[in-house]
């Protein structure tokens, strides 16, 4: 009934969990492709198999072993004794030997079991390793789809630009001919088209790189991502290091460290516990007197007890060593916990600062839009300088852009929040 009420809430915690993480299908498509594609996933998955496989060959340790022997040996001089006037072989010649011999061990006083715990706790910290590199994965492929988001958006707004600007280049090659304008502003204006149009080459260039980066991490170079739509449910500082504590796979691992220490220490304990063990072998010889040169039917079976009396200190040694490495891992799982707690304030301070600034920004583009349309009528009168219209267009650039990363900078502190306390959002 325990068993079944853990499970329960633990089942429970993960829908809570899940339902705290809002993600596009899409992502979510991705990332579970991933996990069949990139190939470090399929290494690690392989480990959990040589783990089980080791789980196995410890139980087998429960059952008896059987040998078969079979032997000759020429032996020289013959051993021979007068006796009754005549000479009585002691030994033959040549001897054969064959048996079926059993050994099975009655008592160990728990060392089986103890490597059988160790070899289950190796299992475990394999399954958590896979979810380990997944969860990495998934962050890895996550950041990678919302930089083809930034990048295109990114670009649509240097398309904007560009289409502002050829706007403009067309009004003053008209008032050129009209006399009204200077080949100055002409030129100076293509001059600003060529410096925006470079940007956006280097803009689709990184976009490539991350879909380069898609296609190597997915196997797809699809994606239909158009807005920042990753959320996650805010909390404190405090409740957000108990998630990561308790759902991290950085945790797992370090607990399971842990785990497979104090197993270590419990097989150590046990080196200095008594073995019971059975032995039993039948079989055919020869050899025995008086027709040495028989083979014969024999058996043997019998009981052995070993205990370890002195060995110089090393098991002592050996558990303290063992106690220090469990000490070593619990003190590495406080440095951990230390180094999450900066992280996830930092994390949280990203999102709180983006917040802000995005409401900032809307102001300063409404601004720079109305500045841009001011100077395009003045550019249409004649009344505006190309200086103007330059101004104009890198400001409403400047601002939407500015707007644009801080959107960018709050999806990522999220993904990082959400990876800090190990949601598996996937």
């Amino acid at each position: 009934m325990k068993k079944i009420l853990i499970t329960s809430f633990t089942i429970l915690t993960a829908l809570t969990l899940q339902a705290q993480v809002t993600v596009n299908p899409e992502l979510k498509n991705l990332i579970g492709q991933s996990f069949g594609y990139f190939p470090k996933v399929k290494e690690i998955q392989n480990t959990v198999i040589t783990a089980e496989e080791k789980v196995s060959l410890t139980q087998l340790n429960r059952f008896p072993e059987l040998t078969g022997n079979a032997q000759y040996a020429f032996v020289e001089p013959k051993i021979v004794l007068p006796l009754n006037g005549q000479n009585f072989q002691f030994a033959p010649v040549n001897n054969l030997s064959g048996s079926l011999n059993a050994s099975y061990a009655l008592f160990d006083f728990g060392r089986l079991q103890a490597n059988v715990d160790r070899s289950k706790d190796d299992l475990q910290y394999a399954k958590h390793n896979v979810e380990y590199v997944k969860a990495q994965l998934a962050f890895q492929v996550a950041t990678i789809y919302y930089n083809i988001v930034y990048l295109q958006k990114a670009i649509s707004i240097q398309d904007s630009v560009l289409s502002f600007l050829n706007d403009n280049k067309v009004i003053i090659e008209s008032q050129l001919k009209n006399g009204t304008a200077l080949r100055i502003d002409l030129l100076n204006i293509q001059a600003s088209i060529d410096n925006e149009e470079n940007h956006k080459i280097d803009l689709k260039n990184a976009l490539q790189k991350q879909i380069n980066l898609l296609d190597y991490s997915t196997g797809s170079k699809q994606s239909n991502g158009k807005i920042f739509d990753f959320d996650v449910t805010l909390t404190d500082a405090g409740n957000a290091l108990g998630l990561a504590q308790t759902n991290n796979l950085d945790f797992l691992l370090a607990k399971d460290k842990i785990k497979q220490a104090e197993s270590d220490l419990a097989i150590v304990k046990l080196a200095d516990k008594p073995t019971v063990g059975v032995q039993a072998a039948a079989g055919i010889k020869n050899g025995y007197v008086p027709y040495v040169n028989d083979l014969r039917f024999n058996y043997m079976a019998g009981v052995s007890l070993s205990i370890p009396i002195y060995n110089g200190g090393k098991n002592k040694q050996q558990q303290k060593l063992q106690q220090n490495i469990i000490k070593q891992n619990q003190m590495a799982v406080e440095t951990l916990s230390s180094n999450y707690k900066k992280d996830i304030e930092q994390a949280l301070t990203d999102v709180a600062s983006n917040l802000e600034r995005i409401k900032n920004t809307v102001g300063q583009i409404e601004s720079a839009k109305a500045a841009q349309v001011l100077a395009m009528n003045r550019l249409k009168s004649g009344t505006a300088t190309n200086l103007e219209i330059t101004n104009a267009s890198t400001n409403v650039q400047r601002a939407a852009l500015t707007k644009l990363q801080y959107e960018f900078q709050l999806c990522l502190a999220k993904l990082e929040l959400t990876r800090l306390m190990g949601y598996q959002y996937w």
